[in-house]
């Protein structure tokens, strides 16, 4: 019998997952700091990420997606992740959360 799996979870923990990794250059992590402008989990629980960098010539450009990618592989039932970076729409400060502005004392 094959397990089911409750996506609803899924998307949490990938979530919960994202809230772990820190631009080295800003305090906040890249889901409050909306670098993460998609999640996409097929049926055969392969995870595409669609985001962006603070700019094209991040220094950080090369491993944040690697980065991104190991750790959406580690979570229990993902077979593989894949990130794909777009600069459409350009990152800017209104994409970020509450939480990230009240950070950077921004509000």
């Amino acid at each position: 019998m094959e397990q089911t799996i409750n996506t609803d979870q899924l998307g949490i923990d990938i979530v919960a997952k994202l809230k772990t990794i820190y631009d080295p250059e800003i305090p906040v992590d890249i889901y409050e700091l909306g670098l993460i402008y998609d999640v996409m989990i097929s049926t055969d629980y392969e995870v595409k990420i669609l985001m962006t960098l603070t700019s094209p010539n991040c220094p950080v450009a090369e491993s944040l997606p690697r980065e991104v990618e190991e750790k959406i592989k580690s979570i229990e039932h993902i077979k593989g992740a894949e990130v794909e970076i777009t600069f459409d729409p350009p990152w800017n400060k209104d994409l970020m959360s509450e939480e990230a502005k009240l950070e950077l004392g921004m509000l």
